[in-house]
């Protein structure tokens, strides 16, 4: 099957098949087989013959186009779990507690983390004493987002009881400084528990509860974008929540 594109390309320019190949440093034969035969040349040879041609290489042989290169680990890449059950509820505990500047927790209950370290909040409180933000985004169980996410899980109205029990267990932290509460309605693509440069995410799958679903630990690094992408997404979840008053 002859290269179409190269023929009309040569023959509206009036090149023969020896002037391309002087400009292109080749043999005439070769460019005879490019046109005719459809081959392919090598990339240097393709390079200058496009160039004499005032044409895209590669819409000249796509085939020389080469997929990039798929990145097997990112390098912000720390660890990963194929559920969050195999998370061991240290590795929370000790990411959050080693936080100087920032903590924040997007989630729609997250109640495991209350239930297995019920000194959860004397930690928040400890962090905010010493000068760490902390922000923690609850799901509004009246929201349709979450009543569909039950649905989804198959959990009935259960998520919905847990966000309602999530809010009983932050609401002390209410009024301690340096600790902001708001209940969000957005839709859940991840759970997040960030501690200044890492971040713990908690992939939602749909049919799945959050603790069979998978997590990756990230570090910031900058050599890579992951770990700011989801820092940006839980801004802009903050940024429509709504703060939770006291009683």
């Amino acid at each position: 099957m002859p290269n179409e594109r190269l023929k009309s390309i040569m023959v509206s320019g009036g090149w023969t098949y020896t002037a391309l190949a002087e400009k292109a440093g080749v043999d005439t034969k070769s460019v005879e087989r490019w046109a005719n035969q459809n081959r392919t040349p090598r990339l240097a040879a393709a390079r200058l013959a496009a160039e004499a041609l005032g044409e895209d290489m590669f819409a000249l042989w796509p085939s020389l186009r080469r997929p990039s290169a798929a990145r097997v680990m990112s390098p912000e890449m720390v660890a990963q779990y194929e559920r969050r059950a195999d998370v061991p509820v240290s590795a929370f505990v000790d990411l959050l507690g080693k936080a100087v500047e920032r903590i924040d927790v997007l989630v729609y209950a997250a109640v495991f983390l209350h239930e297995a370290y019920p000194r959860l909040n004397d930690l928040l409180r400890e962090r905010a004493a010493g000068g760490c933000a902390v922000r923690i985004a609850l799901g509004d169980p009246d929201s349709e987002n979450v009543r569909q996410r039950g649905q989804e899980e198959k959990f009935g109205h259960g998520i919905e009881s847990r966000c309602r029990l999530a809010l009983m267990h932050y609401r002390p932290l209410l009024g301690t400084p340096g600790v902001e509460l708001r209940t969000h309605g957005s839709t859940l693509y991840n759970s997040l528990y960030r501690a200044d440069d890492q971040v713990l995410v908690n992939a939602h799958v749909w049919g799945l509860n959050a603790y069979g679903a998978p997590v990756w630990h990230l570090q910031r690094t900058g050599a890579g974008t992951l770990f700011d992408t989801y820092a940006a997404s839980f801004d802009a979840v903050w940024s429509t929540a709504r703060p939770v008053e006291e009683n």
